[in-house]
């Protein structure tokens, strides 16, 4: 019955994935931005289903298993910071797209005011789009597999085969348009498939007070609010989530949704629906991640990150076990088709603009990049957590100052915007390295490093 009722519900996805063609144009504009014309609640709902997915269901969960409550602050910084960059910038980044012609993320980079394109600074961003926005696309696919592996007791390379496939119909039938209409679809099922599992799992743990009870019977650490061992305080702390949240500007698969609105006017529309879906979201996320870790004992074998498959196995029926896992797993599809037609626009758009003018070559732009990334997976074994934040720093670090000056009409020079990419990539590299990036996320020293060279360089470019 499990797997009777996830192949229904990933056999809707895949539906409506192939349906969205019937609505496609054979040009590379609509296969890469759906021709300017989606609405505001299908804009949000893609925003919000292509943030988060594996993350959210698979990393956020089982870092909350592992620290407990003090796991809050990284969404509350980080959807904070999410709200600024929407209200500051999205809007003016549709408007400008779409005067400059830009119809890519990394093109949009490199288009001056006068229409002139700055060649360099496109390939330097897409080079930097490819690198890590398909270390990020393996994480979906990573976290796709950990929910197979749960429900069918396949090996992992089982479920990254299967997804990439999956990335790739969805990708062909319908380009951005297919991932947009399926994310939208996606999203609902996210947010009811979360609140019904963190229901019932309230539920088994005695709701708020018992499970808070038991946490504490568990360990006392588990219900502090306060991060633990913060060598430089805790409003640094939660200042470097909000740079992450901020870092939004730098995810090229996250911000062409707004290049794809059919109006600069529905953007504040789209805003109120991403930020609300997004809280309730974070916030069913880290209840349900408190509750797996009551109900699910710590073994030396255990993985947190498969806290909520192994959480719905053992309170829920068949049925809505096959639904979750469907939305899990359909949730981080659709994230890694988002990622790889990004990575694929950085391909054929920017560093080999011959295969760009081509319907075809954007195809094979895309099933070259999925290929890319499968490889990727098959070699790494990082879990699904470190792998999105060391991708969304090194990609909103990067990336993220200079497309909010873009977008805000501010001049920057091939050479500056180069030389910020650079040092930003750089200072986040080396305190990863060598600080404390549990203190401190390493995008907040990422963002000031860019902005000072920008301040320093200016004048004299």
């Amino acid at each position: 019955m499990i797997a009777t009722s996830f192949l229904f519900f990933l056999l809707i996805y895949l539906a409506i994935g192939i349906y969205s063609a019937t609505r496609r144009k054979p040009t590379t504009n609509d296969y890469l931005l759906a021709g300017r014309e989606m609405g505001p609640w299908m804009v949000a709902l893609s925003a919000v289903s292509t943030a988060n997915s594996g993350f959210m269901f698979i990393g956020l969960i089982g870092a909350t298993y592992a620290v407990g409550l003090s796991s809050m602050w990284i969404m509350v910084g980080w959807v904070f910071g999410d709200y600024l960059a929407w209200r500051a910038i999205h809007q003016p980044l549709r408007e400008r797209s779409e005067r400059l012609g830009a119809s890519s993320f990394n093109r949009f980079l490199g288009s001056s005011e006068d229409g002139e394109s700055q060649s360099g600074i496109i390939r330097v961003a897409a080079l930097s789009s490819m690198i890590f926005l398909g270390t990020y696309a393996g994480a979906q696919l990573t976290a796709g597999s950990k929910a197979l592996s749960v429900l069918f007791g396949w090996d992992y390379s089982v479920g990254v085969l299967l997804g990439a496939a999956i990335v790739v119909a969805y990708c062909f039938a319908g380009g951005i348009r297919a991932s947009i209409w399926t994310d939208a679809a996606q999203a609902s099922v996210m947010f009811l498939a979360m609140f019904v599992l963190m229901a019932v799992a309230l539920r088994a743990t005695g709701g708020f007070s018992g499970m808070w009870a038991q946490l504490e019977a568990i360990d006392p650490t588990l219900t502090d609010w306060r991060p633990a061992n913060l060598r430089y305080g805790f409003a640094l702390y939660l200042g470097s989530w909000v740079a992450a949240g901020i870092g939004v500007l730098g995810q090229p698969h996250v911000m062409i949704r707004p290049m794809t609105i059919d109006s600069s006017e529905h953007i504040g529309q789209a805003r109120r629906i991403y930020i609300t879906y997004y809280s309730l979201f974070s916030a069913a996320a880290i209840t349900v991640g408190l509750t797996a870790r009551v109900l699910l004992p710590v073994v030396d074998a255990f993985d947190p990150e498969l806290g909520l498959p192994n959480l719905a196995q053992l309170l829920l029926p068949d049925i809505m076990v096959g639904f979750i896992l469907a939305g899990v797993f359909a949730a981080t599809i659709s994230t890694a088709d988002s990622l790889i037609l990004a990575c694929s626009a950085a391909l054929t758009q920017d560093l080999a603009p011959r295969w760009g003018s081509s319907y075809a070559g954007a195809k094979a732009g895309t099933l070259l990049v999925t290929a890319v990334v499968v490889l990727f997976v098959f070699s790494g074994g990082q879990s699904v957590f470190d792998l999105v934040v060391l991708s969304w720093s090194a990609l909103g670090g990067t990336l993220g100052p200079l497309l909010a000056l873009r977008a805000l009409g501010r001049p920057v020079s091939s050479r500056l915007a180069i030389t910020m990419m650079t040092v930003a990539l750089a200072v986040m590299l080396l305190w990863r390295a060598f600080g404390d990036p549990d203190s401190i996320y390493e995008i907040l020293p990422g963002i000031l490093a860019g902005l000072v060279v920008y301040a320093i360089g200016r004048d004299r470019s």
